[in-house]
């Protein structure tokens, strides 16, 4: 049983064996900065709540607790399904998605390091479970999980026994010590990378362990500047979900002879796993920068509106495009502008303007407010084709 937090050594790969993490962390961030300058503050916020949600739908695969992306649209309107685990896994992706943006609102500005505290990761699940009904908080044996509260009971984990109970302040104690001594930059990351792997190791919850240490990294790299609401890891580590499992186990073996660092566990696991960790990342940041290319943009938003408008009693009309287009790169217009812009006849645009809103392809507040550009998912494979591949072929069905 682990009681001294000298047995989660090393926390950090050696000097002697860093090198090419630090290499792998200055892609990274050369890419995040090549990310952000593609966009607009008005396309990122139009593209933020989508990419919340593609965040929960992986992360909920992850934990194999699978969810339509449908459903969790329909769950952002307080539609639910009668089947009680359809719903409940339903209320999951909401809370994760709530709490994901929870986070990036309460630690928009701060110092990435008053991330490390045990506060923080517990107030991560505490939001997270709060949000869902006490049956929800249920586990196998039982037992009920209380937001935001340590365990108090051992765990095992496949082979892993987690830290004992009363040593878990000592664990993070430590945790924190190390993660917030590190310069910003390159070390900074690989921090992110090996503190994911330490945090789910103390394995401090009942449950959500998992889903916390993820929202913790992805809250990190926000913190750090480096995501701009455009990109997350969650997408990479489901899509690897074997492997990112394997090499978590990995890095939980202990130190394999001399040549294996010097702590009590592996620090050639703790590479494997923070290497894989850190290639996700900027396997992610350019997969993003490929689907967020731009030039084509106009021009497929012309090509889906030509197409609907040909469709019986269809009111979209290819005129809408420049002014699509514009609220997209922009923020938002007023209905007159909006309606100014298509060059059409008053009664046709306000029929056009009124399908637009019916369908979600822009929304607003009020009901004669500015509008704003939306991406409702039967439209994402026409917007930005491959962003969500799961969302075009993975059909929900019936709530009834």
């Amino acid at each position: 049983m682990y009681t001294n937090p000298a047995q989660f050594e090393p926390l950090l790969p050696s000097d002697a064996s860093v090198a090419p993490l630090l290499e792998l962390a200055h892609r990274l961030i050369r890419a995040t900065t090549s990310l952000d300058g593609k966009l607009s503050a008005a396309s990122k916020s139009a593209l933020t709540p989508l990419l919340r949600e593609m965040n929960s739908y992986y992360t909920n695969r992850i934990e194999a607790q699978h969810t339509f992306p449908l459903d969790i649209q329909r769950a952002l309107k307080g539609a639910y399904a009668r089947d009680p685990d359809r719903a409940r896994r339903q209320r999951l992706a909401l809370a994760h998605i709530h709490t994901e943006e929870w986070g990036e609102r309460v630690y928009l500005g701060a110092d990435w390091r008053k991330l490390y505290s045990a506060e923080t990761v517990q107030a991560l699940h505490r939001q997270l479970y709060e949000q869902l009904p006490e049956v929800d908080r249920l586990i196998e044996d039982g037992s009920a999980v209380i937001p935001g509260a340590w365990r108090t009971c051992e765990v095992q984990v496949g082979t892993h026994v987690a830290p004992q109970a009363s040593a878990l302040p000592a664990f993070f104690r430590r945790w924190e010590n190390v993660y917030t001594g590190l310069p910003s930059g390159e070390r900074a990351l690989i921090g992110v990378a090996c503190a994911h792997h330490r945090l789910a190791w103390i394995h401090p919850f009942l449950d959500g362990n998992g889903r916390v240490a993820r929202l913790h990294s992805h809250l990190l790299f926000h913190s750090m500047g480096l995501t701009s609401g455009l990109w997350s890891p969650m997408r990479g580590l489901a899509r690897t979900k074997d492997r990112y499992y394997a090499l978590l186990a990995g890095a939980d073996a202990p130190r394999a002879g001399d040549l294996d660092g010097r702590g009590n566990l592996s620090e050639a696991g703790l590479l494997a796993f923070a290497r894989y960790f850190l290639e996700i990342c900027l396997d992610q940041v350019r997969f993003m920068g490929d689907i967020l290319e731009f030039s084509g943009l106009r021009e497929r938003l012309h090509e889906f509106l030509t197409l609907e408008s040909l469709k019986p009693e269809s009111s979209l009309r290819p005129e809408a495009t420049n002014a699509l287009h514009y609220v997209f790169l922009a923020g938002s217009l007023t209905r007159g502008e909006f309606k100014a812009m298509t060059g059409l006849a008053s009664r046709t645009a306000d029929r056009l303007l009124a399908e637009l809103l019916r369908r979600e392809l822009l929304l607003s507040d009020t009901p004669k407010g500015p509008v704003r550009f939306g991406i409702p998912l039967w439209a994402l494979r026409f917007y930005f084709p491959n962003l969500w591949t799961e969302a075009e072929i993975d059909q929900s069905p019936p709530l009834g």
